[in-house]
């Protein structure tokens, strides 16, 4: 359902604040149902009131609190821009308040439980080959699935030993790799017989996508009968985790994560803050 005020903010969304296209489709869907909600009412005359029936419809979704929390900034922020483009006079979602959610402890391998999960691939096969430099890529280098399967072959410096990643908000950034995970990739590519200029391929010699990635994951879970449940994003856990545990710097893990706030990368520090009170409790005699 085409709106030309959703389409005029989500345009200003792409080309202005730079949001992923899984943002903006996200946003699109929540304004559209908005729209379908208040019917005939001009936006114009949307008061707080009327606000607060939808986010009681809402409420009577059983949406997750996170989803919730992303249909109320939608509302923000359209209602912000369509006062700022003068479509409005007055915004009726400035009391609107984000409920405050819960942060939950990411799951981690261990360093040992890591090493095994690396090295469950056999090698002796180009596809092997594929799968190890991809966890080896994904633990080394903390980045999302979503830019591994982005990367392009060029993107990777070899001599540098760094990766040029496209993250959220399309910004670009620079990721330290490993010796380890480079000579993975080489191994890969020496080997590779379809040309392209994506750095992991399907076996047809498309791009990989992101399904394909968490596939390769079940995999080898079920290979190394590994109990945890590991997905793609567990590797970045446990990336952030073991940089912390071995004394990296809370701001520089932001960095190499690539997140905006260094309060999404502090949820990292209660998992170091547990492991050192379990090192205490078993070390001091008095604990």
């Amino acid at each position: 359902m085409a709106h030309p005020h959703i389409d005029k903010f989500l345009s200003y969304l792409e080309v202005e604040k730079n949001y992923s296209s899984h943002t903006l489709l996200n946003y699109q869907t929540d304004l559209e149902h908005f729209i379908v909600f208040i019917g005939q009412v001009p936006l114009g005359e949307v008061d707080y009131l009327l606000l607060r029936r939808y986010l009681g419809e809402l409420r009577t979704k059983n949406y997750k609190p996170r989803t919730l929390a992303r249909k109320i900034s939608a509302l923000r922020s359209f209602f912000r821009f369509l006062q700022r483009d003068q479509h409005i006079q007055n915004n009726p979602a400035l009391l609107l308040m984000t409920p405050k959610l819960d942060k939950k402890l990411p799951n981690f391998l261990s360093e040992d439980e890591m090493v095994h999960f690396i090295e469950s691939p056999s090698t002796d096969k180009v596809i092997g080959k594929r799968d190890k430099a991809i966890l080896e890529t994904l633990y080394s280098t903390g980045i999302r699935v979503s830019e591994l399967v982005g990367l392009n072959i060029d993107r990777v410096d070899l001599i540098g030993n760094v990766i040029k990643v496209l993250g959220k908000g399309k910004k670009e950034r620079l990721v330290p790799i490993g010796d380890h995970a480079l000579e993975a990739i080489q191994e890969y590519l020496n080997l590779r017989k379809h040309s392209s200029t994506a750095l992991f391929l399907n076996k047809i010699g498309k791009r990989l996508s992101a399904r394909s990635v968490c596939n390769i994951m079940v995999k080898y879970i079920r290979k190394t009968s590994m109990q945890k449940h590991v997905s793609p994003h567990v590797l970045r856990h446990s990336f952030a985790t073991h940089l912390l545990n071995r004394g990296a710097d809370l701001r520089s893990v932001q960095e190499l994560l690539g997140h905006a706030n260094l309060s999404t990368t502090q949820i990292y520090t209660h998992v170091t803050t547990e492991r050192l009170k379990s090192v205490y409790d078993k070390a001091h005699p008095r604990a």
